[in-house]
């Protein structure tokens, strides 16, 4: 599978506000970035396959009826595939943001987007301990309020033994190691803040007024010294203009511009070039075959391989043409470090915005883009698990840098206090005797991949520290020195109560639920997880025939092959007339199959489709209706009958003409890479991906016939699906797990106890104030006898969903 892109916060817009939708600004970040909300699988890649506007979201009239509206915050989240899975970090640094904001130097997490944080009425935090991922779809049925009203979910890694403290962020008091008082008595180099900001070098240079982006274009002056090609320079001659001449104002357009290079007998020369214009759009993604040479394909960080170059015809006259072609007569360029570019590009541009000299440090030096990415942005780029940088992505940031400057002014920028955050990351490179220094590489990348408490105080303390008092009720509660442990014996109904009293006089909460321990032993795990297994392998298989005895089985794999992909068929020859059994890789192939094929004629012969009789099936009917209504499933379809051959793009194509289709993604198996014959597609409204099945029924894409319908299964569930399909044979007939698994009739008192525990959890989220944000956590089980992955649910309360569930 190719990995997917981490969530990038939104482009500060070139026009007012108030003529923006912001779901409509959610939906371009999100997509024209390769992610999505809600829809997702195990990997794969996702493109923008459509363009739609909506009217602006949680628009509320004030209660004394002035009629001036109120902004309602909102979250956006790519959890898609790899990205489902959420570290307790990147979990800690969400909650942060949410309590603190920027105003308090939290920034904005790099794998969703809060929208109007100040707007938050507070933050509540449910932590269920003992429940894991396996929990949640062992009982799914039960919990119906959490699976109606939260659209996001994520999966957690399996805890560690100071889950909570890792939650919150250890720190060590006021003024933990990684604080700016801490590195200010460590020696580490800072801006003082008694200096004031008169002294730093944006103040300086721009002043403290916010401007227009006339105001901070690179002159003639600044142009040559930073060797951007010059028209009247000789050393420039047979570079392209683009004739962009048209005079600058505060309205001319924005777009963004970065290029990728690789090393040829002629020195570097561009290899890929992205363009994207100021709502974020990827106007320009192009793969550029150089007329040298290549010696040496830099792929560690152009994410440039001989296999990508060779059927590229595009050269870089092409690109010249296309480039001079988009851009309009007063287009402004921005890029970090753009005169690298232009000179690859072999053009000149007039008028461009440097991030690099926007943001410079003292004495004239620069940030890196990944650097400002992060501390400017909330947003990570240059992933290192990611081969390559993305070209598109750097762009996307150096244009939000740029809008953000320009938005907020230079006052705003200067008080993010850039060189004391840098001093923050290279005091993570630093040994604990502070004598010896890591190898620098490591960089920011290091400072996100270190646990919480190396850097980052303890949310509870910054919360104390500014005289707010969170609350803290369940199995932990908040003492003089800390965390301590409190009278485990509580119920959940007293806590439940205590919770109704207590939080709305807090505005940030941690309510903890636990079932009875002898409900959720740890050598229970694997019994849940068999029954669990067993019953998805049911859904997943289906018997078909009977068939005439000299039938074809390549022929019924072929026909049956048009649901889904098949990860198994064997003829089944204990019955009077053969029949097959297959087993499919996803709930949607499976359920197709079930639907369509039942009663056909299928090599010679009218079969009857079905799936196994056991007891883990009885219900599977009920389970199949309620998972095409989880709000994640909403407006995602299903299509299969999709040939190997074709790749996203093609794909794109072929379904950009259906309506308010926002995303489209194609998954690839985890073991051979290889694509699937399956994608999702989801679209705006179920309004929409309904009337999308319909034009699809029939449909054929390069000759091959489509089948369409509702999803089933979401982002976190198609991966864990995936695994558990793929389990190894010695666990699924694990008799001495089965033995030591609940007996059938303490089962029924467990469901019980889970249906009451989310009506509680019901009850807690209706008397949450709106604009609440709500996250539950499954932290998953560690333990001798194994480990379950977590889940996290989480969502902003609002009028539409107080009344959910």
């Amino acid at each position: 599978m190719s990995h997917l892109r981490r969530y990038e916060p939104p482009a500060v817009p070139s026009r007012p506000a108030a003529a923006r939708s912001p779901r409509s600004v959610r939906m371009r970040r999100e997509l024209g970035v390769s992610m999505a909300g809600p829809r997702g699988a195990v990997t794969g890649c996702k493109r923008r396959v459509g363009r739609s506007e909506e009217q602006p979201r949680g628009g509320k009239r004030n209660r004394a009826g002035t009629g001036q509206e109120k902004k309602s915050s909102h979250l956006s989240a790519a959890l898609l595939g790899e990205d489902c899975e959420i570290s307790l970090e990147q979990l800690s640094e969400l909650l942060q943001y949410a309590a603190l904001g920027r105003r308090h130097n939290a920034a904005q997490p790099s794998w969703c987007h809060i929208y109007h944080q100040s707007h938050l009425a507070g933050v509540v935090v449910i932590v269920l301990h003992e429940l894991s991922q396996l929990h949640f779809y062992k009982f799914y049925l039960q919990f119906k309020h959490l699976r109606r009203v939260f659209r996001h979910r994520f999966t957690l890694p399996p805890p560690p033994s100071d889950f909570l403290a890792s939650l919150c962020g250890e720190g060590a008091g006021p003024n933990p190691p990684g604080s700016a008082q801490g590195l200010i008595s460590a020696g580490v180099e800072c801006i003082p803040k008694s200096s004031g900001l008169d002294c730093d070098p944006i103040i300086r240079k721009y002043g403290k007024e916010r401007r227009g982006l006339t105001s901070y274009t690179l002159t003639s002056e600044e142009l040559k010294k930073n060797d951007y090609p010059m028209r009247d320079s000789p050393e420039y001659k047979g570079y392209m203009y683009t004739e962009c001449d048209l005079q600058r104002t505060d309205s001319s357009p924005l777009f963004g511009l970065d290029c990728e290079m690789c090393l040829t007998a002629r020195g570097n020369e561009v290899t890929r070039v992205s363009l994207v214009d100021a709502e974020g759009k990827c106007l320009l993604n192009e793969l550029v075959k150089p007329e040298s040479v290549i010696v040496n394909y830099r792929t560690r960080y152009s994410g440039i391989t001989r296999k990508m170059l060779l059927p590229v015809k595009t050269r870089l006259p092409d690109i010249q043409t296309r480039l001079k072609k988009i851009l309009p007569h007063d287009a402004v360029l921005v890029g970090h470090s753009l005169n690298a570019d232009l000179q690859a590009l072999q053009m000149i541009h007039p008028s461009v915005i440097d991030t690099s000299l926007l943001f410079a440090r003292s004495e004239g030096r620069r940030f890196k883009l990944k650097f400002l990415a992060k501390a400017v942005l909330g947003k990570e780029i240059q992933c290192e698990q990611r081969l390559g940088h993305d070209p598109a992505e750097d762009a996307r940031a150096a244009l939000e840098l740029a809008q953000f400057f320009i938005k907020k002014g230079p006052t705003k920028v200067a008080e993010l206090n850039l060189e004391m955050l840098l001093a923050a990351e290279r005091q993570t490179e630093i040994s604990p005797n502070k004598s010896v220094k890591q190898p620098q590489q490591c960089g920011v990348q290091k400072q996100l991949n270190d646990p919480p408490h190396s850097s980052k105080p303890c949310i509870l303390a910054r919360l104390q520290g500014m005289g707010q008092k969170p609350l803290l009720l369940g199995r932990q509660e908040l003492g003089s020195s800390g965390l301590c442990q409190s009278d485990l014996s509580t119920s959940n109904k007293q806590i439940l109560q205590r919770a109704l009293e207590d939080v709305p006089l807090s505005t940030f909460s941690i309510i903890q639920f636990g079932l009875n321990p002898e409900y959720f032993a740890s050598h229970h795990l694997a019994g849940f997880c068999n029954k669990v297994r067993n019953k998805l392998t049911d859904m997943l298989t289906i018997y078909a025939g009977p068939f005439e005895e000299s039938f074809c089985p390549k022929s019924v794999k072929k026909e049956f092959g048009k649901c889904g992909p098949i990860q198994s068929l064997t003829v089944v020859t204990e019955t009077y007339q053969p029949y097959v059994c297959i087993q499919y890789d996803v709930l949607e192939a499976a359920q197709l199959a079930l639907e369509s094929l039942n009663g056909a004629e299928v090599a010679g012969s009218c079969i009857k489709v079905q799936r196994p009789i056991t007891a883990a099936t009885l219900d599977c009917d009920v389970l199949i209706k309620e998972l095409e209504q989880d709000i994640e499933n909403e407006g995602v379809i299903y299509v299969a009958g999709i040939k190997k051959s074709l790749t996203e793009t093609d794909l794109q194509e072929e379904f950009s003409p259906l309506k308010d289709l926002e995303t489209l993604f194609l998954p690839k198996d985890l073991q051979s890479g290889k694509h699937s014959t399956c994608c999702y597609l989801k679209f705006r409204n179920s309004h929409s991906a309904a009337e999308a099945m319909e034009a699809i029924s029939g449909w054929a894409v390069r000759g091959s016939a489509l089948r369409s319908r509702h999803a089933l299964a979401s982002g976190h569930l198609w991966r864990w699906i995936w695994k558990m399909n793929h389990s190894s044979e010695k666990q699924r007939g694990n008799n001495l797990s089965e033995k030591m698994a609940p007996r059938s009739d303490s089962e029924q008192d467990v469901r019980k106890e889970v249906k009451k525990l989310d009506h509680y959890i019901k009850k807690l989220y209706r008397s949450l104030q709106d604009n609440t944000l709500c996250v539950v956590l499954f932290p998953g089980t560690n333990s001798i006898h194994g480990s379950q992955s977590g889940l996290g649910l989480m969502g902003i309360k609002d009028d539409g969903e107080s009344s959910a569930g």
